[in-house]
């Protein structure tokens, strides 16, 4: 089994490839489809959740997305990749994140749709799991945006932002804008 990175992706290690739970699969393609069906299935579970901003919600939530997938779906990495924090600091800087939201849901420090954008940022820059962490990031800015009273995200008009695309792009390049603390293009292409 080999499979195509798109640029700005996470490789999987051999370990990770072996807890694939459909043994039918070989290619990319099949791969990206069998996530997006998982992922679809979660998501009427995930806008009925009330405490979202806690690890324990985390982890459940990557679970549901990739639990017909991912034998270790709902885990936090164990090893260093190419983006994202040191492995072992995962839970702790997802319980700042967490606490940071909340702090700025109730000083309305932002409006909803910045606060929501800064959080899928930082959950992506944290990059808890071993896969699956941008789509995780946008589905939990989703379900938090729709909590405070907002509409969901378009991301890019809801294209598949896992293939090299023009918009996968597009998305990559506000990721990196916004590392450098201006959230203006996410805020844009959230909303595109």
């Amino acid at each position: 089994m080999k499979f195509n990175y798109p640029p700005g992706s996470t490789p999987l290690e051999t370990g990770e490839l072996a807890g694939l739970l459909p043994k039918h699969i070989t290619t990319q393609e099949e791969l990206n489809a069998w996530e997006e069906k998982n992922i679809i299935e979660a998501e009427p579970w995930a806008f009925k959740q009330k405490d979202i901003l806690s690890t324990l919600f985390i982890k459940k939530l990557h679970k549901r997305m990739f639990d017909k997938t991912w034998e270790w779906a709902g885990e936090f990495r164990t090893s260093e990749k190419n983006i994202g924090a040191y492995w072992a600091q995962v839970p702790m800087l997802l319980q700042v994140l967490c606490d940071d939201v909340r702090y700025q849901l109730e000083r309305d420090a932002y409006s909803n749709d910045e606060i929501a954008v800064r959080f899928h940022h930082r959950l992506v820059s944290i990059h808890p799991f071993s896969n699956g962490n941008g789509r995780h990031a946008r589905l939990m800015a989703d379900v938090l945006i729709v909590q405070q009273g907002g509409s969901r995200f378009t991301w890019g008009m809801y294209q598949d932002l896992t293939k090299t695309t023009s918009v996968r792009k597009q998305y990559i390049q506000a990721l990196q804008v916004a590392d450098k603390g201006d959230y203006s293009k996410l805020l844009l292409f959230a909303r595109s």
